[in-house]
């Protein structure tokens, strides 16, 4: 489990490795924690193909242009046409890598395709209420804080989580779409 990354390498199992260990900070993967870990990367894939082949969902890695590192994933899930909405989730970022602007064009480049591509209404965020850091990160795209969903789900470890919705609409792209370009240019 020590291989090294090859920039291009087609060798699945390397890959994985390589964003797991890039995602938790570069540890190197040993110890049962670690293996524990990789497992529950790899249920998160195994389910992100499974939502894809069942129509519930379409990943995207999270790649960054210089590098090449893959250095996250999000998702389109949860559509619901007949209602012009879907949700964005399923989001993580190294951590070397969050508080940069690589989530931000993430996002400009779904919201856009949400909004200018799909003709959406709205496009959805959820996170966890005891997630301080996503929830600041979805508040920086420009998305409004609309409510609590109170005992809203029971997570692996038995904890009933409280889940807080975001969104953003159709009236509102325009302006968010000009905020995120001019954050993005600022940087770049």
């Amino acid at each position: 489990m020590n291989r090294s990354y090859n920039k291009g390498s087609n060798d699945v199992t390397c890959q994985r490795e390589f964003m797991f260990s890039n995602y938790f900070g570069g540890r190197e993967v040993k110890g049962e924690l670690e293996k524990e870990s990789i497992c529950i990367f790899d249920v998160f894939i195994e389910n992100s193909i499974s939502a894809h082949m069942n129509g519930d969902g379409l990943a995207f890695a999270t790649i960054d242009k210089v590098s090449g590192l893959v250095v996250g994933s999000t998702r389109f899930m949860k559509a619901n046409f007949p209602n012009k909405r879907v949700e964005i989730g399923f989001t993580f970022i190294a951590k070397s890598y969050q508080k940069t602007m690589i989530n931000t064009e993430a996002k400009l480049l779904m919201l856009t395709h949400a909004f200018e591509i799909m003709r959406l209404n709205r496009v959805e965020f959820l996170t966890d209420y005891l997630n301080d850091t996503s929830r600041n990160a979805i508040l920086r795209l420009g998305a409004k804080e609309e409510g609590i969903l109170r005992n809203h789900m029971v997570m692996p470890d038995g904890r009933v989580r409280d889940s807080v919705l975001f969104s953003i609409t159709n009236n509102e792209w325009g302006g968010v779409k000009q905020k995120l370009s001019y954050k993005l240019a600022s940087k770049y």
